[in-house]
């Protein structure tokens, strides 16, 4: 039963950082590059969509993680998932405290909208996002635990 719990942490978290990683690296640039307000668009639709699926996914990955570590205890690698889940927390506090206000400002702008400097806003969004990627890098570690 543990071995499928691992796994399925694993899952989950993987999936969740390549969707961060991929927001931070692929469609972020895409949509800066993107001409006209096309790209300021793509944004707001994207902070919609992935802003109501992610505090469910950061949530539950933590949980996993926590249950893991719990259930795990007395096996090795459980010092690795102790350490990713409380990178974890950080990552929830600074998308909490950083993150999210920006987000849901700009998940409703418009071009009629925005305020001037939304361009400013945004890179400032981008900033902490890299930060939150390279801390939910924290991955790395349950995968190290599995081996």
């Amino acid at each position: 039963m543990l071995t499928a719990l691992e796994v399925f942490t694993v899952v989950v978290v993987g999936l969740m950082v390549g969707v961060e990683f991929a927001v931070a690296f692929v469609l972020n640039p895409i949509f800066d590059a993107l001409p006209g307000d096309a790209g300021q668009l793509g944004r707001a639709h994207g902070g919609r969509m992935l802003g109501a699926v992610m505090p469910f996914w950061y949530i539950g990955s933590l949980i996993l993680s926590g249950i893991w570590a719990v259930a795990g205890r007395h096996h090795s690698g459980t010092g690795l998932v102790a350490t990713a889940a409380a990178l974890l927390i950080v990552s929830v506090v600074m998308s909490v405290l950083l993150l999210v206000p920006i987000n849901n400002q700009s998940k409703n702008w418009t071009p009629e909208n925005r305020p001037a400097d939304w361009k400013e806003q945004s890179n400032r969004w981008d900033r902490f996002h890299y930060v939150r990627v390279a801390v939910i890098a924290a991955f790395a570690l349950l995968a190290s635990a599995l081996a």
